[in-house]
């Protein structure tokens, strides 16, 4: 496996940065005059993973005739490609432009809760999630954000100061229980958001649940973070108004993580992702291989 040298993440780096920061300042038209003409490149010559999101389509919606699929097939496409722009967009993206892209509509229960204790935020890879750090933005508590780190630590970096300017710091996996014990000691009050319908290694996985009508491994340790040390979590419905403009709002599953039975935050996250994913299936990610584990359930769940 080539080894990637500090030089060559920097060589990367400075032949990309400058043409992702052309394409962020394009005016509205042109940017998504540019994001259709790589819907055409990924879509048509490409086809990148075209038989993963057809197969993700039929397993879910099998009362769905071939027409409808190849609509939300289509339609997934375009806005997939709207999406990861919108990523770009976010280096010259102000707190001002985004507020007016990305509407929160009842921001007053974040901001309700948060008086109270910290906050776990809980949605699913919809719409546009990389803009949920703008919430950060409304709120007085102090905002972190759980990602995946960048494999290029120049990029990684950039992606981390440019998160900073709408109140937002990045914190990997490994480090969300110690930040979150932290603060909570040192009676700091925080608001973490995470992106919680991955698909874990079926043998690593403590949980098991329908999610579609299919059973598959659940993470769950939003929940269990959430029970142990006493967090509200809220589910985030993030809604696209038109191409470019979203709409979040908020819905309470608990104000107190250990006021609840087992799996019960869990199960009520993916009832709330499953509606949102029914009422407009063409904006979430089914590029990603959601339920490749189902058939490999471990013998000790059988009961489950």
């Amino acid at each position: 496996m080539p080894i990637i040298t500090e030089g060559m993440q920097l060589l990367v780096f400075i032949l990309v940065y400058p043409f992702l920061w052309v394409i962020s300042i394009l005016p509205h038209r042109l940017f998504y005059g540019f994001s259709d003409i790589i819907f055409f490149i990924v879509y048509h010559i490409v086809r990148y993973r075209r038989k993963v999101v057809v197969n993700n389509l039929k397993l879910v919606f099998p009362q769905k005739d071939e027409k409808e699929i190849h609509r939300i097939e289509k339609a997934f496409y375009k806005h997939m490609c709207d999406m990861f722009l919108e990523m770009v967009k976010t280096m010259n993206l102000s707190k001002e432009d985004v507020k007016k892209k990305y509407h929160v509509t009842n921001i007053e229960l974040l901001r309700e809760l948060e008086k109270k204790r910290s906050i776990l935020i809980v949605c699913a890879h919809y719409a546009n999630w990389e803009w949920n750090v703008s919430i950060n933005n409304y709120i007085n508590a102090k905002g972190y954000g759980v990602y995946q780190k960048i494999g290029n630590h120049y990029f990684d970096n950039f992606i981390k100061k440019v998160r900073a300017r709408w109140n937002t710091t990045l914190i990997t996996q490994q480090q969300t229980v110690k930040t979150v014990v932290r603060n909570l000691r040192e009676e700091v009050p925080s608001v973490y958001g995470m992106v919680s319908d991955q698909s874990p290694q079926a043998h690593k996985a403590q949980y098991w649940a329908e999610f579609m009508g299919i059973k598959v491994p659940v993470f769950n340790g939003a929940e269990t973070m959430a029970r142990k040390l006493g967090l509200a979590v809220v589910f985030l419905k993030v809604s696209k108004v038109k191409r470019g403009y979203y709409q979040a709002e908020f819905t309470t599953i608990t104000e107190n993580g250990k006021e609840t039975q087992e799996n019960e935050i869990t199960d009520t996250f993916l009832r709330l992702t499953e509606q949102q994913i029914k009422e407009r299936p063409e904006y979430y990610l089914w590029t990603h291989r959601r339920w490749k584990h189902r058939n490999k359930k471990p013998a000790h769940f059988a009961k489950t």
